[in-house]
């Protein structure tokens, strides 16, 4: 496997194909998913032996005080292998994120357990997550 920054036209389709496979990202474009690569701090891809895009995340941070993880995910034929720890373990070495206090990451309530045994907790005292829609 290979570790990737950087993301040829042939990873922007296929990282769109799997925003439409894991349901919640199945209205991102391929100009949405363009966008949001170029606009995220840090983006890390994995690649199989193909080399095809087969594991994703990014990262929105000030680099001392939040870095907030989102969409980590791998297609359907590599899950449960042990990719998420090695890719949430990227994030927390990569060397700009090393001064990081807090990493921060929505999940599925399904998800909940499997970030617990990472380390990650819902406590995180009187902060309330709020939303407002941009119509």
């Amino acid at each position: 496997m290979t570790i990737i920054f950087n993301f040829s036209n042939q990873h922007v389709q296929q990282l769109s194909q799997l925003y439409i496979q894991m349901g919640w990202g199945e209205d991102r474009s391929i100009e949405d998913t363009l966008n949001c690569l170029k606009t995220s701090r840090i983006c890390i891809g994995i690649l199989d032996s193909e080399p095809n895009l087969i594991g994703f995340t990014r990262i929105l941070s000030d680099f001392i005080y939040k870095a907030f993880i989102f969409d980590v995910m791998f297609s359907e034929e590599h899950c449960g292998h042990g990719l998420s720890q090695k890719l949430l373990g990227l994030v927390k070495r990569h060397e700009m994120l090393q001064k990081v206090k807090h990493f921060e990451l929505y999940c599925l309530p399904e998800m909940e357990a499997f970030y617990s045994s990472l380390g990650f907790s819902t406590e995180v005292g009187s902060i309330k997550l709020m939303r407002i829609v941009n119509i």
